[in-house]
């Protein structure tokens, strides 16, 4: 969505509308859809128990988003696929578009529509080339959080911002709203597509936030379709931080125990 089409801050929820897919890369229900004038509800920012900061079984997952009324989601747990390859076996009702939220050493970044997972640690620019080269998509995420440690700064974003193919103008987990307004307005400015996202990791925050806008059949018209989209959204208050941190020391606790006992 262009950002001249911000923000529908209504705290209502989607109806469900859910129909499955038939592309290749968001392949994931029963049967066909028409592409036609519909308009899907997108949550693109969300993690599963495959990210070290959340516990949410994948299963309990697809039913929130089921629960949530959403059409099509993005997986992006961090520095894997691998959750959002069980989440599109097991999806029904709503489609799957595998994503990755990559640790970039110039910060976090999104590669919607993947088909590997990107390493780690990498620059900004061989991060975005190595998205680009399998054909996927690049979103900069939350790029003027204040409450987290390595999201994009601005003389990074400022250096890429040409090589990225849209920005998180909405994240349900900022805490204040006026990080999303700075997003909103930098990609204004800039003339760059926009997101949503709930950047979901537990379950009860999902669909949170959400794009709507034209069906698509894939990844060739995906960014035609975010370009009529709008951003919904509410933000999910900051106990959802206090309860990260929670998950991701039980599950360090878990995998020192299990160390313990071999």
């Amino acid at each position: 969505m262009t950002a001249e089409r911000f923000i529908r801050d209504d705290g209502t929820q989607p109806a469900v509308s859910a129909s499955p897919g038939r592309s290749p890369e968001i392949e994931q229900g029963k049967g066909l859809i028409d592409t036609g004038a519909r308009r899907v509800r997108v949550d693109m920012h969300t993690h599963s128990e495959a990210s070290p900061d959340s516990r949410t079984k994948v299963a309990d997952q697809a039913q929130a988003i089921r629960a949530a009324g959403l059409d099509v989601v993005c997986a992006t747990d961090h520095n894997t696929i691998l959750g959002a390859l069980r989440l599109r076996e097991i999806a029904d009702g709503f489609r799957v578009i595998v994503g990755e939220e990559i640790s970039s050493r110039d910060g976090e970044i999104i590669g919607l529509f993947l088909e590997s997972a990107v390493p780690r640690d990498l620059s900004g620019e061989e991060t975005i080339a190595r998205i680009h080269d399998q054909g996927g998509l690049v979103v900069v995420p939350h790029p003027f959080s204040i409450n987290r440690r390595y999201h994009m700064r601005r003389a990074s974003l400022d250096r890429l911002r040409t090589k990225i193919d849209a920005l998180e103008v909405f994240n349900a987990r900022e805490a204040i709203f006026l990080n999303n307004r700075a997003a909103a307005a930098y990609a204004k400015e800039h003339g760059i597509l926009g997101t949503a996202g709930s950047d979901a990791h537990r379950a009860s925050e999902i669909g949170r936030a959400w794009v709507e806008m034209p069906d698509f059949a894939g990844r060739a018209d995906f960014l035609a379709a975010l370009r009529e989209g709008v951003a919904h959204g509410r933000l999910s208050g900051t106990a959802v931080h206090v309860f990260t941190r929670y998950d991701r020391l039980r599950k360090w606790l878990g995998r020192k125990s299990s160390s313990a006992t071999r």
